[in-house]
């Protein structure tokens, strides 16, 4: 659908990194794991950049997370970032095939920005009353209060380096019936991801893939 939404929060939730929640507008529907397109003019130019939804359901408003990096964000992410409460910005979703589905146990594995689905998913799959471990891949974490919310809500959180990521994967991963693993990330962590499922007996092939490129 195609729409203009209007803000209604922007919280830091980390460093150089926002969380946008957005009213939902009427008949948007949409998982956590899908993403959204939001579009604008910016000093002359037009954006349209996509946003995976961070938030575990969209009934009355979505919320997308945003890192805005001053040595590599653009005017737009700039734009996004100096949003209020009560400004408005086109919109139009959801897009996207790998979202959570109601399974029995959800791994997620989160690199950078995939750490705003990774919450959205954890936290629908837990109050679903369903099983979940999120493994997130960060130097600088962010959304920890919801991640530590979410660990004590009874889901498994593991924050990890670079270097014990395949550990972490390999306690993450069962191979068990109804398990369903998730992978959110630009395309490096995509590739190790992946090959630390692989590694741990799990199936590459049938994880839900979302590559930021």
């Amino acid at each position: 659908m195609d729409a203009t939404v209007t803000v209604t929060d922007v919280t830091a939730v980390g460093p150089e990194t926002v969380a946008i929640e957005f009213e939902s507008p009427d008949g948007f529907r949409a998982q956590p794991g899908q993403f959204i397109k939001l579009l604008a003019t910016v000093e002359g130019e037009d954006f349209a950049r996509f946003y995976t939804l961070s938030s575990p359901n969209m009934v009355d408003t979505f919320e997308i997370t945003v890192e805005i990096d001053p040595a590599e964000s653009g005017p737009f992410s700039e734009h996004l970032a100096d949003l209020t409460a009560g400004d408005t910005i086109d919109m139009s979703g959801p897009f996207g095939a790998n979202y959570y589905e109601g399974e029995d146990r959800v791994v997620v594995l989160a690199g950078g920005p995939g750490v705003g689905p990774a919450v959205g998913i954890g936290e629908r799959a837990n109050e679903d009353g369903n099983a979940v471990h999120v493994v997130y891949r960060a130097t600088t974490p962010v959304h920890e209060s919801r991640l530590s919310a979410l660990d004590a809500a009874g889901a498994t959180v593991t924050i990890t380096t670079d270097d014990d990521f395949p550990a972490a994967v390999d306690e993450a991963i069962t191979a068990d019936d109804g398990e369903q693993a998730f992978v959110y990330g630009f395309d490096a962590f995509v590739t190790a991801a992946t090959d630390a499922v692989a590694a741990a007996g799990g199936d590459p092939d049938a994880a839900k893939v979302e590559n930021f490129g």
